[in-house]
Formats: C-alpha cells, structure tokens, sequence
C-alpha cells in the first residue's frame, strides 16, 4: 500500500494572481458576481494559468467552473459566497448520493483537471438555509417516513471530479445546501485544516466525501455538521455496480469531529467497495452521533475490507460503534434507479476489521454490530476499548469471528462468542 506522507508538489501557477476584484467583481454580498468570476477563471487559463483569488469582502455568485492550471484562493476575510437562486446552478452530469444523473452544479465545480489547489483562510459559504427548508418541508409532507433526498435537488458546495493531485486546505467551508466537499473518481487527494461548520438541521451537510476515489489524505480537520462529517462511498445499488470503482487507500488522521451523525462513516454507498483505510488519532465529542459507523443495505452490494481505527478519543456521544446493514429502506429513488439488483451480486460485505486503543467516556451506548442473516460480519476485532460511563452496553447480531481482547464498559469486561447469533450486554454500574 502506498501512503501520502508530505504535501504534494507546490503549485507553479501561485505566482500568477488573478484578483477577481481587478477583474469586474463586486465584494459587496448583493451583486451577484458569476459572470466576471468565470470570465476571469477562463481568461487565467487560456493564459496559461494561474490562481484566482477573491480578496477582502463577500462575493455573491452561482456556480464556478475551475479549469486545468487554474487555483482557487480565498484570502483571510474574503467570502465566496453561494446564491439563493435555483437559477445560478445549472444542471449538469455528475454523481450525486452514488448515482450517476443530473443535478445541479455546485457553487465551485471541477472537473478532468491535475495539480488543483482550493486553499486559503477565507470562507465558502453556500447560503444553505433556503434548501434546507424546502427539504424539511417535503419530508414533513411524505408519508410512511419517506426520505425525499433525491425529491429535493440542491448544490453542494464543492465538486471535485474525474481528477487527480488535488489540495483542498485552510479553508472555513460553511452553511452548504449539501454535501459540503465531495470528491469523485479522484486519486492523489490531500484534503488539510478545513474547517466545516453547519448548523442542527442543516439536512445531507456531510463534511468531506470521499466517493470512488484512491490515495486519499484527510488530516487536521476540523468538522462540525448535521450528518456525517468524513464519509467514505462507492455507489449505489445497480448504478453503483456499473460504475464499480472503489474507493482506498484512505489515511484520516488528526481530526476533530463535534456534532454530527458520525465522526467517521463506511457507506451506506459501498457498491464499489471500501479498503486499505486508516483512521487515527482523531476525536469525537459534543454530541456525535456515532464514532465508527459502517452502513450498507441488501441491493447495494460491495466489499468493506481491511479498515483500522486506532488511537480515538471521545465523549458525549451517542454511541461509540454503529454497524447495520439494513440502512436507509426509506429513501425515494428516481424511476430509472429502482431495479436492485440479485443477490449474487448485491449482497454487501463487511469484513477484517479493527477497532483498537479507544476510550469513550458519557454515551448512551456501546453500540450495535449488526450484520445481516445472508451476510454476517466477518473478523471484527476489538482491542484495548474502554468505555465509561455508558447508559447501555453492546447489541451483536449476525456477526461471525468477532474477537474481543480488552474490552471494557463500566469497568467490566465484555466478551462475545466467536460465532454469535445475538448478543446484547447491559453495562455494570461503574
């Protein structure tokens, strides 16, 4: 396996500025700025490129396509900043939520490039409160629980796609009417100190997706949102099967996660399949949902394999370890998208994986490892965990190999059998 371990390669076209305010644009928050900004990012690459950079003041603008040599910086006290108006985000080819179909664009779009650098101390704030509403009114108007995710087409904040040496860093990424940076079909990714921050109910605000893509670094980030904060997808049901691009070799290392439905999260789109990850020396508290999270559903098929956790801190979650692979029946898909296919090939896999050398103190639970009848989870492993102060303790069902060594709640050791059909264990008091 092959690891990023430094910065990529600095980028040449840094020496050659292209302040969108020299070039026609307007820092006052209501001139709506997307013709000049992508006049400028047209005209800096058939110069050869360079960076665009958005200085001091608040820029109102639609969606933005980068091009090849052409950087993005956001300068300290400068803000890019997304419409409200449908309108200023065209429908485009793209894969949204695992499958491949229109959506609207995002507020900073790129597409097919190498060497991209997305940087700076500025802000990128995607205006996300309107869609938000909408998406709560139209699930409030469902019934039988409904999710209407793909009724409701909103643009994320950035879209990084078919490319490779990428560097997204520095950044306040803010207020996303979705998914706040997604990166598909990319390798060579070296995502660093971003800042996300999304209110509650700030409805799919994933902080960093990584989705089909390789030789992945997420590192020193600080992430707080209304769903899962990193989060590693492959695609979805028969869609997803077609593409058939995984996403691996996956370091996440150093990061800080406080509210959000996870701090870090497998799935449930893992049609591609997802291994060779590593998760270390990060930290969930504040309300995380869950800690380790891994989701899939019949349909959607796929392998997650060979994943580490080690080194995690936490406290006030509400649970530590969250496994299902019943996840998400509720959701409406698109006509086209319903057919799932057979079972010899949808039938998701989750296998060979470790969670070691975590503590977690004030949780409602232990958790749940919970596979399915057709497919138990295979050789989880469990080391050195220490749980405090936990309301209930571990839920384990269909699971096969599950391997304890150290393993506490309330002070008292949890052991399962190597084969365990169903197994629930209630902490002792501590």
């Amino acid at each position: 396996m092959v690891w990023l371990t430094a910065p990529l390669d600095a980028r040449s076209a840094e020496n050659r500025r292209w302040d969108i305010a020299r070039h026609g644009a307007v820092g006052d928050g209501k001139t709506l700025n997307t013709k000049s900004i992508q006049k400028a990012i047209d005209e800096c690459a058939q110069s050869g490129g360079g960076t665009i950079v958005v200085p001091r003041g608040n820029f109102l603008t639609g969606s933005i396509f980068l091009k090849q040599g052409v950087n993005l910086r956001v300068e300290k006290d400068g803000i890019l900043k997304g419409s409200q108006d449908t309108n200023d985000y065209p429908w485009i080819n793209t894969r949204i939520a695992g499958l491949e179909m229109k959506w609207p664009a995002a507020l900073v779009n790129a597409a097919g490039v190498t060497n991209l650098t997305i940087s700076g101390e500025g802000t990128i704030d995607g205006s996300g409160a309107r869609w938000w509403k909408d998406y709560w009114t139209a699930r409030a108007a469902e019934t039988n629980d409904i999710d209407p995710h793909f009724k409701v087409p909103r643009p994320r904040l950035i879209h990084i796609i078919n490319s490779q040496d990428i560097v997204v860093r520095d950044l306040l990424l803010k207020d996303s009417a979705f998914w706040n940076l997604q990166l598909t079909y990319c390798c060579q990714i070296d995502v660093n100190h971003l800042r996300v921050r999304e209110p509650v109910k700030a409805a799919s605000s994933d902080g960093v997706d990584v989705d089909s893509s390789c030789d992945v670094i997420v590192e020193n980030c600080d992430i707080s949102c209304d769903d899962d904060a990193i989060c590693l997808k492959s695609g979805r049901d028969a869609d997803g099967l077609r593409v058939n691009k995984p996403t691996e070799n996956v370091e996440i290392r150093n990061c800080h996660v406080g509210h959000a439905a996870a701090m870090v999260a497998f799935g449930s789109e893992t049609s591609g399949g997802i291994r060779h990850v590593r998760v270390h020396d990060c930290r969930a508290d504040n309300g995380c949902g869950e800690v380790v999270r891994f989701k899939t559903r019949m349909g959607r098929g796929g392998v997650v394999e060979d994943v580490v956790y080690d080194n995690i801190q936490a406290e006030d979650v509400r649970q530590v370890f969250g496994f299902t692979m019943d996840a998400f029946g509720t959701t409406w898909l698109p006509e086209q998208f319903r057919t799932m296919p057979p079972a010899s090939i949808g039938t998701p896999i989750f296998r060979d994986i470790t969670i070691q050398n975590l503590k977690a103190d004030k949780c409602a639970a232990a958790g749940r490892i919970v596979g399915l009848p057709e497919s138990p989870i295979e050789d989880v492993k469990l080391k050195n965990i220490k749980i405090t102060n936990a309301d209930k303790g571990f839920t384990v069902h269909n699971t096969h190999g599950l391997m304890c060594a150290n393993v506490t709640v309330n002070g008292k050791i949890f052991n399962v059998p190597t084969d365990a059909k169903l197994e629930s264990h209630e902490p002792a008091a501590n």
